[in-house]
């Protein structure tokens, strides 16, 4: 008898793992850029490529919030590694300004928090899929709104040491999305885009486009009525993470093979490596 061989067989488009991996190489392309731009001898090419790192790993994040047989686990393991990020940085800010580079630059990447924050959001419309609305409501609310409390909160309060208690909280512990550089708000509203539109693929393609037009383009020429054509070429090519569906349209569905834990670590010790390196040559450089 003749053994079916559809198992074996090759599966046409990117699974979940080449996806994550292209992204990492997106986001090393990209940090090299962040970190020796200070030489002036990295393309900014490296930095155009990189914006398509953030959509991938984040189209990445909403497959596996929705496939996990585990969501607190798999929250778990992003919370707290951005935690871990969020004590780093804030020691940077208050503490530890003998690591600084000489020029003032410090890493400040925080993807992993605004991640944290979006999976508490989705598990928020998964509540409401399911009728279950107090807690559906609270979860995007209270996270959505969290920087208004935060804010009115240090106002009122304008005690030092309060206020350095409640910035290390939002660090760490309680991340607001207005205070990440690296992601933030437009994490939260890209990936709810692509968590509401997941399924049905070309729709979910073109809600991101637009999306990111709209946030990258529209909004910069309401704020910067100036702008020219040029400039969304040169300085103001944060659209360029449009692309990035490219790549999502081929993913197949399939997780693929791959170390999920070395993506966890992957990024925060290749941030601080990336920074120990661009310090010690910084030192020789000037």
């Amino acid at each position: 008898m003749q053994q079916s061989t559809t198992q074996t067989l090759p599966q046409k488009g990117l699974s979940g793992f080449s996806l994550k991996y292209l992204a990492m190489a997106f986001m090393v392309l990209d940090h090299i850029q962040y970190f020796f731009a200070y030489t002036g001898k990295v393309p900014l090419f490296f930095s155009m490529a990189g914006r398509m790192a953030a959509p991938l790993f984040l189209f990445c994040i909403i497959e596996g919030f929705t496939h996990t047989r585990d969501r607190k686990k798999y929250f778990m393991r992003i919370y707290l590694l951005s935690v871990l990020m969020g004590a780093v940085q804030f020691s940077f800010y208050n503490i530890g300004h003998f690591l600084v580079r000489a020029d003032g630059f410090f890493p400040q990447n925080q993807m992993l928090a605004s991640f944290s924050i979006l999976l508490v959001i989705l598990q928020g419309f998964d509540w409401c899929a399911r009728k279950k609305w107090g807690r559906g409501l609270a979860a995007i609310l209270i996270p959505a709104f969290f920087p208004f409390i935060v804010t009115a909160l240090m106002m009122f309060f304008p005690n030092p040491v309060f206020n350095f208690s409640l910035s290390l909280l939002a660090f760490t512990l309680l991340p607001v999305h207005s205070f990440i550089i690296d992601g933030g708000t437009a994490t939260l509203i890209f990936g709810t885009v692509l968590y509401l539109f997941r399924k049905n693929k070309k729709a979910q393609a073109a809600a991101f486009v637009v999306t990111c037009l709209i946030w990258d383009i529209a909004r910069l020429l309401l704020m910067i009525p100036n702008l020219g054509l040029t400039d969304f070429f040169t300085v103001a090519y944060e659209w360029m993470e449009v692309f990035a569906v490219i790549p999502m349209l081929c993913y197949n569905g399939m997780r693929g093979e791959g170390s999920k834990r070395f993506f966890y670590w992957f990024y925060p010790v290749h941030v601080y490596v990336l920074y120990a390196l661009s310090c010690a040559l910084y030192f020789l450089w000037k």
